[in-house]
């Protein structure tokens, strides 16, 4: 089973980077599921149901999410109808939809969860815990994959070996930053600390520079902004399981870049730094 894994993605720009470039990545990979983190595709941040639509659209078989999954009341509904769009998993009981969904991919089934940390964020319960309790209570699936929404790369850390030859892939998301730990653990598990982002290149963390750097410098509020021109970059990570184990048996983190308007991409695959391939959006 070969699994794409998308970072982050963040308001109109990065909606429409996964537009240009999913189709055509699934196609380069020869990739049966795509997974999207679409926690910032609303434009200010959080998703809304068109932005989920749009996503769903332009190839994301599912979608994940993180600590901005409820910044917008439209979202509560449709976590509850659409159950391939998930909030994290570690919410209380009765909050509006799920953290876990099982894909049928026919011939294999995919389990994917959606945790979210506790290191510098919101008091939710423990998501180690909450994987023990998922991985106890679900029905075992072909495969089983982890977003792990987190701040801190220590937690990441530790929930990719504590869960190393019980899932399939653990893989962080939160930061924007995408880490160049990408690794198969010794129990089998795929592990990388950060996707990374999916939005305006020339960015901190997908927002003007300018409106961040006031917003340090003067501890006052600020709106963000994001640059609707700029050319932009698409995060991932590429995985291949073996059917028979569950477990990963290739890895490798990419960068796609696109030009505002552009038809073609440059594609940056981690293990074949020295080659860079131009793809066609269509």
């Amino acid at each position: 089973m070969k699994l794409l894994m998308i970072g982050d993605v963040v308001s109109q720009p990065g909606c429409e980077t996964v537009r240009s470039c999913l189709p055509a990545l699934k196609r380069r990979f020869g990739a049966d599921v795509a997974i999207v983190n679409g926690e910032n595709s609303a434009v200010g941040n959080g998703i809304l149901p068109g932005g989920a639509e749009h996503l769903l659209d332009s190839g994301a078989d599912v979608i994940t999410t993180g600590n901005h999954a409820f910044k917008r009341r439209e979202m509560y509904d449709y976590f509850s109808t659409h159950e391939q769009v998930l909030r994290p998993a570690n919410y209380p009981a009765g909050t509006p939809g799920s953290g876990v969904y099982r894909y049928d991919g026919g011939a294999f089934s995919l389990l994917v969860i959606n945790l979210q940390g506790t290191s510098f964020m919101e008091p939710l319960e423990n998501p180690f815990t909450t994987a023990d309790r998922i991985l106890r209570e679900e029905e075992k699936a072909t495969f089983a994959l982890v977003d792990f929404h987190a701040e801190a790369t220590g937690e990441k850390k530790a929930m990719g070996f504590y869960l190393d030859g019980r899932v399939s892939a653990v893989f962080g998301t939160h930061t924007h930053v995408q880490t160049a730990d990408e690794e198969i653990l010794s129990g089998g598990t795929a592990y990388l600390t950060d996707v990374g982002m999916t939005g305006p290149a020339r960015s901190a963390l997908g927002v003007k520079p300018l409106c961040v750097i006031e917003r340090l410098r003067t501890n006052l509020p600020t709106r963000f902004e994001v640059d609707q021109e700029a050319d932009c970059r698409m995060d991932g990570v590429f995985a291949e399981f073996d059917r028979k184990t569950g477990f990963c048996v290739q890895i490798n983190r990419f960068c796609a870049r696109i030009g505002a308007g552009q038809t073609e991409f440059s594609l940056q695959i981690a293990s074949e730094r020295d080659i860079i391939e131009h793809i066609k959006t269509r």
